[in-house]
């Protein structure tokens, strides 16, 4: 199997081909390991390939090559250094409960890919493993934090890969990559067992793929409680996957155009938007522009995020800093983790406490919205993917909730799903005309509602498909020596 002819299946699609003894499973490992070959070096995603994970021996995916972010997950012996020097060398002492469901559904590891510092960006340019490129424009970032599974994913080298959302580092890669994201909500996949929640309940694990289908049976392979889990979501009774050859029905869908931050989408984002809003009520959905009342202003939404953000961070570099022996410097860290964490260690349970409420605010307050409409439609991003070191300028100048600040204007529209714990999905729905860049979607929906989500995901690959479309930087069919 030539690594192009990989390319150009899903993760189902290759299951099915193994399956059917029309190739082996190590074949496509070969292939997949073709892939990453040549276009690692142009973009930067994987941070480590394995090449000697055992083949699989049970699993619906039977064998299919699969990436995780060096964040969020362990695998047993392999190295866990979330994209900082203060972690480097960091070697995981077991498998998470996550990983232990990767392995079980069939999926094979190749390696780990590429996260900003301790996830703290929605852009993927770590001073530890470089930057790395969109496969669109390699003059451009992936976005982040899950930048490196979504540019090896774009870019053909595995069909799914592993990734999570504290402020939407599903969803802004995968915006910024022309892939579909989906955020699960809160509880739906195990965050276990050296953790219950991450960031305070604002982070989960998911995936980032290229097709609907996809990411629905990753999510019935990853979802459901462990042992210890804090609290769980009931598994419904059908299968996340059986949901995308379901109809949605007429929804009732809430158009926000504009970021509450009171800035403005660039034309040609808010242009597509709008294009995709006509495309929904033509498919017998209504729409309407809606004012979001949040239950707070801008500038307390950001401070509610900053506190769980900050004090997490430095909870976990004092963890790895008492691990590692290593100081908490400029030696070890960026600027903008060392400002997180100069603000975390200066906030008290008070300040915390306070921030709880703050979400409670915002999350009855949604609440309420999605008791009047099923979907809350939005850009994923108000603007294009900036350009390499763009959005890392001047990190030095900042604290910490000034770095959180930046963190929100790149991405305003995403982490009012993290807050209130409720599902939330990218579609790569249009292109901007003039650059030839994706352009990503979002739709969320009430706590626990993925169903209606992946329905309507479904329907509208159907209606506007993207399987087309690839980027520059795509797999070739010889593995011989790394492309121009």
């Amino acid at each position: 199997m030539k690594p192009s002819e990989y390319a150009g299946y899903d993760a189902l699609g290759l299951a099915d081909l193994i399956a059917n003894g029309q190739v082996t499973q190590a074949e496509v490992r070969e292939a997949a390991l073709g892939a990453i070959e040549q276009l690692n070096p142009r973009i930067n995603a994987v941070v480590e390939v394995w090449k000697d994970e055992p083949l699989a021996t049970a699993g619906p995916f039977k064998g299919v090559p699969f990436l995780v972010k060096d964040l969020g997950l362990t695998a047993q012996g392999r190295l866990n250094e979330l994209g900082s020097r203060l972690a480097a060398g960091c070697v995981a002492a077991e498998d998470s409960n996550l990983m232990i469901r990767l392995r079980q559904a069939g999926l094979v590891t190749l390696g780990r890919t590429s996260t900003p510092e301790l996830a703290a960006s929605t852009t993927t340019e770590a001073a530890y493993s470089g930057p790395t490129r969109n496969p669109w424009d390699l003059s451009r970032s992936a976005g982040g934090s899950s930048g490196g599974s979504a540019a090896a994913v774009a870019a053909g080298m595995v069909p799914a890969a592993h990734a999570t959302d504290g402020g939407g580092s599903i969803r802004v890669p995968a915006a910024a990559t022309g892939l579909f994201g989906l955020k699960p909500s809160r509880g739906r996949i195990s965050m276990g067992p050296a953790v219950d929640e991450v960031w305070a309940g604002l982070a989960v694990h998911g995936v980032v793929s290229r097709t609907v289908r996809d990411s629905a049976a990753l999510l019935d392979a990853m979802e459901g409680a462990a042992v210890g889990d804090p609290f769980e979501i009931a598994r419904p009774a059908h299968s996340w996957l059986s949901q995308t050859t379901r109809e949605p029905g007429a929804l009732r869908i809430g158009l926000l155009l504009h970021p509450l931050n009171g800035t403005r989408c660039v034309e040609p984002v808010a242009q597509a938007t709008r294009e995709v809003a006509v495309q929904l009520e033509g498919m017998g959905h209504r729409v309407e522009e809606v004012d979001l009342d949040i239950g707070l202003g801008w500038e307390g939404f950001v401070e509610l995020n900053a506190r769980f953000w900050s004090a997490n961070t430095a909870a976990w570099v004092n963890a790895l800093a008492a691990a590692t022996g290593r100081a908490v410097d400029a030696s070890t860290l960026e600027p903008a983790t060392l400002a997180l964490h100069r603000l975390g260690s200066q906030l008290t349970a008070l300040d915390l406490i306070e921030a709880m409420h703050l979400r409670n605010l915002v999350t009855r307050r949604m609440g309420h919205f999605f008791s009047q409409y099923d979907i809350l439609l939005n850009p994923t991003l108000p603007a294009l993917p900036p350009l390499i070191g763009h959005y890392n300028e001047g990190q030095a100048l900042l604290d910490g909730r000034g770095w959180m600040d930046r963190v929100f204007s790149h991405s305003p529209f995403t982490a009012l799903a993290n807050v209130t714990g409720s599902p939330s999905m990218s579609m790569p729905l249009a292109v901007d005309r003039h650059s030839g860049l994706p352009i990503g979607l979002q739709f969320s929906a009430g706590f626990g509602r993925e169903a209606p989500l992946l329905r309507l995901a479904a329907q509208l690959e159907r209606a506007l498909p993207w399987a087309g479309r690839t980027p520059g930087a795509w797999v070739a069919s010889s593995t011989s020596g790394v492309p121009a």
